[in-house]
């Protein structure tokens, strides 16, 4: 059998495979992007689930436009006008099967092989294998403390055929890092002398437990601004919703012509349940539950971490989100140290997937929001008395 370039060039998610090793139930794990589960809004949509039925009968069960439920549609605009105070409308939304799959349509979208995409480095390791697909370039763009690094940005932004910039602004994966009010405008002026589109991906945005929200980097300022959404960190990530948001009429049209080719729409049972969950429920008041809850398992990662961890070991503090990233100064191997923490029953995940051109990294991806507190400080004392 001979298989295509594109697919021998697309690395198998490294979490995904890792996840079958660490699964196992005496492993205290930091390496999945999971949800906490308590956090489920079971009872809810289970009355959902039955609510949509009786309102809706068999068009839960039809085939639907490949745009997405308009009512769900339209609850989202006018979310990101109320909250953001963005010019969107339900036309300017687009669902996907998870933002994951969004990622991929853009790319088939935009790029042809050896076009660019400029990206964060590290950057979210599942956005790298979805642009993978489709045989770009990639330019790696140093992620600092408060955003991308300006001068590296204008250089990567100047090289051929780039045909668009991939960020993740608020608590970002894996760094956990929020860029700064200053450098999201300063960066916005930058792309603002180029033709390229910027994806600003926010599954996190809504789960801040400290700090100020801030104004998005490109959307509503940039004529070619792709937001990204969903709901499967705050309702349920297995009803795989996922959103575009775009002004851009082209780029939509392109979209859901490659959207009607891969799966023609996204499971329109989900998205009645979620709309019909949305409508008759306090959303506000469950997320406010899922930041109370992600920001103690954040502070007892972070106080063990000071417990336990070696000085020459960083990491990151984050203002919300679910990843906490920690640099190992001495230069060892993540892998290395990775193996060795398996042994203690203990898993993270490696720096090294989330870098498109680097292997042997010293960092690591620490994931606190799966784990009570008293697991999540045994957990980084057996990982500190490794370090």
């Amino acid at each position: 059998m001979q298989y295509s370039e594109r697919i021998l060039k697309t690395p198998s998610s490294f979490i995904r495979n890792i996840l079958k090793v660490t699964d196992a139930e005496d492993v205290i794990s930091f390496a999945g992007g999971l949800p906490n589960p308590i956090s489920f809004p079971i009872d809810a949509l289970r009355a959902s689930v039955d609510h949509a039925i009786t309102e809706n009968g068999s068009r839960l069960f039809q085939y639907s436009s490949t745009q997405g439920y308009a009512p769900l549609r339209e609850y989202i605009a006018a979310k990101y006008q109320r909250l953001h105070g963005l010019d969107v409308h339900a036309d300017d939304v687009f669902i996907t099967t998870g933002s994951q799959q969004a990622l991929e349509l853009i790319g088939k979208v935009l790029i042809n092989k050896g076009d660019g995409i400029v990206i964060e480095e590290p950057g979210y390791l599942g956005a790298i294998q979805a642009f993978t697909l489709s045989e770009p370039t990639f330019y790696g763009v140093t992620l600092e403390n408060d955003g991308l690094n300006l001068e590296e940005l204008e250089k990567a932004l100047q090289q051929p055929n780039v045909k668009f910039i991939y960020t993740v602004p608020n608590f970002q994966n894996p760094t956990g890092l929020t860029y700064s009010r200053e450098k999201r405008q300063q960066i916005c002026d930058i792309i603002a002398k180029y033709d390229v589109a910027l994806i600003e991906d926010d599954p996190y945005g809504e789960l801040r437990f400290q700090g100020e929200s801030l104004p998005y980097i490109g959307a509503g300022k940039l004529e070619n601004s792709i937001l990204l959404g969903s709901f499967s960190k705050t309702i349920t990530p297995g009803m795989r919703l996922g959103f575009i948001i775009t002004k851009n009429k082209e780029l939509m049209q392109h979209i859901e012509t490659a959207k009607q080719a891969t799966d023609l729409h996204t499971n329109i049972f989900a998205q009645y349940v979620i709309y019909d969950y949305l409508a008759n429920n306090d959303y506000t008041e469950h997320v406010q539950k899922i930041i109370t809850l992600y920001k103690n398992q954040a502070e007892a990662m972070l106080d063990a971490m000071q417990e336990f961890f070696p000085a020459h070991v960083e990491y990151t503090r984050p203002e919300g989100g679910m990843f906490i990233w920690a640099t190992m100064n001495n230069g060892a191997s993540a892998l290395d140290v990775f193996h060795k923490a398996m042994e203690q029953k203990v898993a993270f995940v490696p720096g090294d997937p989330f870098y498109t051109a680097k292997t042997g990294v010293s960092t690591m991806r620490l994931n606190y929001t799966n784990a009570t507190p008293e697991i999540i400080r045994e957990g980084i004392k057996r990982l500190g008395s490794i370090l």
